[in-house]
């Protein structure tokens, strides 16, 4: 992990860069505040002093002893948010791309390979020791705190099972824990991510190990109340709902609900049955409603933030998905590879790695599938790529839609973000190697396009790169196509210090199949399809904070008149009359309230812009050659029609029948400061890895890339 501000701003950028270093100090005081709460919750300190002064002082008539839940534990991330928000507003109108290597890069190289949990670098590896840590911690101090108070017992309970019920509780606790940073990672448009240098696609692993720690920690938590109230005859107790306590019948559902989303992330199903995956795994809606019908609303505040944030950026993710975009074009690749062009706004600026999510109703109404973007933002200001390979089911039927003789006018196609890093990394570097396998090129040929903008449109320097990419087939080669998009006249490779080390290890030499042409299919859009444009518009980041300061500040606004004109004269901040249930349910709508109205505004008041930006997208009629650069390789007498294409053909190598020599590739690689780049099956990732973190080359700087396709 690592801040979006390394690498990203230097003194001679002057006062913006004083104000972006005080919003970072600020936003890590918080949080390091927020997070020392957690720390000292278990303490007697806490517990029998400052928690008491707290809930003194927020209990109001206004919010009453959920204000102190809301002050510390809520209050605090969504106030980073919204100076993340301010902050990435303000860092991406500096030019990052020259910045020097951060001083973590040696941090940053890969300290395990072949662990179950992938590729960890030295960084995750010390957060992820910390957060371990934190949470032994957390219970150890608990159950000592509380086990010393337990010399006796009443009502013919016997030690040990008081303290069987001790450790449920505090179980329960941790649970909460690992619950408050559980959504953060999935949150993708939200601003803690960039902040920190991360990107949805990349931190979802992250939401994986916090998935799998929070289901192990509430599972014992609720097989510790089974055998409880088995040994003290209360097993009665697992049908209670208690109208102003505990409702254990609603905990009850929100772990089933969870152990089944936790069943069918098993890998084999996740990976051969991801339809089943992706359905079981919205019954997070279950387990959110039925964990808050259990601990109430006031406890929930502790969990709150994480799962804001993810329902203000659920709900814009929504509002984008409504429209349908207008498809330009589609190419089908020998290879059994689509690369789709959509029209987009040029106010919608993306980096490269970006990905996004695509709905086609004709293949599956409800199936929403990521894809990596292969295209630049920079260089092609009107268009957006994703490359596609057919694998699974939903993939080979796309193919076979757009491969029919028939041929298709148009498809409807709908479209979520994109999301990607904030700044241009790979440019830091003096060199790049890029080593793909297959489909893994995709995020690399959006590096590729990113590079010959830098150096023919800004005239900049740009890192030698050596792309070493492995293929099965010859049929494969054409992925290379690619490289150049769809209005290929305005690329010009020849300026880059590009070298292309292709690898066919299936085939001992080339095949007609590989000559095959690529075909290219036009579409007419409907009047109605629009271009992909950002939901928020082009300072969607200062919206972004609008939207959560202003939803937020509302809902505050309406569970105080909620709590001093409806619930007080009834309860008087007892907590022994009101319902729990009806108070959370009442807090939930404010909530779901609150978010869809400042987000609805402010994504209508930004369409207005969109559409007048739509309206100025010229139709491109004219359709482009269908002769394929790869079938170059094997015909190099062949007269070249432009010179992006011969540049293509000086710069690339062909060679048949093995795999590529990484380690010999990598060590003998010239170069004081080289980026290394691996995207592709797990084992190809794994041996580039292993190759960096050997201490053979300390010049080279690994990165996983966590490509879709």
């Amino acid at each position: 992990m690592d801040t979006a501000v390394a690498g990203g701003f230097s003194p001679r950028n002057g006062s913006k860069g004083l104000v972006l270093k005080a919003l970072q100090l600020l936003a890590a005081a918080v949080f390091a505040g927020w997070l020392m709460i957690w720390i000292v919750m278990p303490t007697n300190t806490y517990r029998n002093g400052w928690s008491l002064r707290i809930r003194a002082e927020t209990d109001s008539t206004y919010f009453g002893r959920q204000g102190a839940n809301i002050l510390i534990n809520t209050f605090p991330i969504l106030f980073i948010s919204v100076l993340g928000c301010l902050y990435l507003h303000l860092v991406k109108k500096i030019d990052t791309s020259q910045s020097s290597v951060h001083r973590l890069a040696a941090w940053k190289r890969p300290v395990a390979v072949n662990w179950p949990l992938g590729i960890v670098s030295g960084v995750e590896l010390t957060f992820c020791l910390m957060f371990l840590v934190l949470l032994v911690w957390f219970y150890s101090t608990f159950l000592v705190a509380n086990f010393s108070q337990l010399h006796q017992t009443d009502d013919g309970v016997k030690l040990w099972q008081a303290r069987l019920d001790m450790a449920a509780v505090w179980l329960g606790f941790v649970g909460d824990l690992c619950c408050a940073f559980l959504f953060f990672p999935v949150a993708r448009g939200s601003s803690l991510l960039p902040l920190l240098g991360l990107t949805s696609e990349s931190s979802i692993r992250y939401h994986v190990w916090l998935g799998h720690i929070t289901m192990a920690v509430f599972s014992a938590h609720g097989l510790c109340y089974i055998v409880y109230w088995a040994v003290t005859d209360q097993i009665d107790m697992m049908v209670k709902w208690d109208n102003t306590g505990t409702a254990y019948v609603a905990g009850e559902i929100a772990l089933l609900a969870g152990l089944t989303m936790w069943a069918m992330t098993l890998p084999r199903i996740r990976r051969k049955m991801f339809e089943l995956f992706f359905f079981t795994h919205q019954l997070y809606i279950v387990f959110l409603f039925f964990y808050l019908m259990h601990v109430g609303i006031s406890h929930f505040c502790m969990i709150l933030p994480g799962v804001y944030l993810f329902m203000v950026d659920r709900y814009l993710r929504f509002l984008q998905s409504r429209t349908k975009v207008r498809l330009v074009s589609a190419r089908l690749l020998p290879s059994e590879s689509i690369e789709l062009n959509f029209a987009k706004s040029p106010g919608l600026a993306f980096e490269p790695l970006s990905i996004v999510f695509i709905n086609v109703p004709g293949v599956s109404s409800l199936q929403w599938h990521p894809f990596t973007v292969s295209s630049s933002s920079n260089l092609e200001p009107e268009r957006l790529s994703v490359i596609i390979k057919k694998e699974g089911s939903w993939t080979r039927k796309l193919y076979r839609t757009l491969s029919s003789p028939v041929p298709q006018d148009r498809l409807d196609v709908s479209v979520e973000g994109p999301y990607g890093p904030v700044s241009k990394s790979f440019l830091r570097y003096d060199s790049l190697i890029l080593v793909s396998g297959g489909s893994g090129i995709t995020p690399f040929i959006s590096i590729i396009r990113e590079l010959i903008h830098q150096r023919t449109t800004l005239n900049r320097p740009t890192p030698a790169v050596l792309l070493v990419c492995a293929f099965k087939t010859a049929a494969d080669l054409t992925m290379l196509d690619l490289l150049l998009p769809i209005s290929g006249d305005v690329s010009d490779l020849s300026g880059l210090e590009l070298r292309i080390e292709a690898f066919v290890t299936r085939e001992k030499s080339a095949t007609d199949e590989a000559q095959t042409n690529i075909r290219t299919i036009w579409f007419k859009p409907l009047p109605s399809d629009v271009p992909i444009a950002p939901v928020l518009g082009p300072n969607g980041w200062l919206w972004l904070a609008a939207i959560v300061s202003s939803s937020f500040v509302a809902f505050l606004v309406l569970i105080g008149i909620l709590q001093r004109y409806y619930i007080y004269p009834i309860d008087h901040n007892t907590n022994q009359i009101f319902s729990y249930a009806s108070r959370s349910v009442l807090n939930l709508l404010f909530m779901c309230i609150c978010i869809m109205a400042a987000a609805s505004a402010a994504v209508l008041w930004n369409k207005k812009g969109n559409s007048k930006e739509a309206r100025q997208i010229q139709n491109i009629d004219a359709p482009t050659p269908t002769t394929s650069p790869s079938s170059w390789f094997y015909d190099a007498d062949r007269e070249l029609e432009s010179v992006p294409q011969e540049s293509l053909v000086k710069a690339s190598k062909v060679h048949f029948g093995g795999r590529p020599p990484l380690k010999k590739m990598l060590l003998e690689f010239d170069g004081s400061n080289v980026g290394v780049m691996a995207s592709g099956p797990r084992g190809l990732r794994h041996e580039v890895a292993a190759v960096c973190s050997s201490g053979l080359a300390d010049n080279l700087h690994f990165e996983s890339i966590s490509f879709s396709w």
